[in-house]
């Protein structure tokens, strides 16, 4: 009795890693990541310093909540999502899965010139309903790519600069 108890917790295990559809979606944001996922700068532009925070050296005039205008008036910030796969709005549970894309693109106005792009892949939920929170799974990591390095990336400190 205690071998089939094993074998039924066994298969359960496997069938969770292997063939859920938390697992499939993982296994699928990471093949969509693997084709265009991640930074990719085209051009980067020198700034000098006064735009840059002197504490932490990132950019001091991007603004979140401004939509496209978020880099003010010269650059052109845009943020789209494409949704693979929907969680039921009417349920709100953590077993509710999401699949999603997000590109970032940060184009000069000037000239309508793409200075970077960023893409991300992510998956939400898809976890057995229970009273912890949803499990998500996201390529590339955050440590690999963000929108913050994109742009760090993109605009470089003109004092860095010449120091090199």
């Amino acid at each position: 009795m205690k071998k089939i108890i094993l074998l039924l917790f066994v298969s359960l295990v496997v069938y969770a890693i292997f063939f859920s559809e938390k697992a499939r979606l993982d296994r699928e944001v990471d093949r969509l990541c693997a084709i265009d996922g991640g930074v990719k700068v085209y051009e980067t532009v020198q700034l000098p310093p006064d735009k840059f925070d002197k504490k932490y050296g990132q950019i001091n005039f991007y603004r979140p909540t401004q939509g496209e205008n978020a880099l003010g008036p010269e650059y052109i910030y845009q943020w789209d999502i494409h949704y693979y796969k929907k969680g039921d709005p009417a349920s709100q549970g953590a077993h509710e899965t999401v699949m999603k894309r997000d590109h970032l693109r940060i184009t000069r106005k000037s000239d309508m010139k793409l200075l970077g792009e960023f893409v991300l892949y992510s998956r939400g939920g898809g976890d057995l309903p229970g009273p912890w929170m949803p499990s998500s799974y996201r390529c590339p990591n955050a440590m690999e790519a963000s929108s913050g390095k994109l742009m760090h990336k993109i605009f470089i400190n003109l004092s860095e600069e010449t120091r090199k």
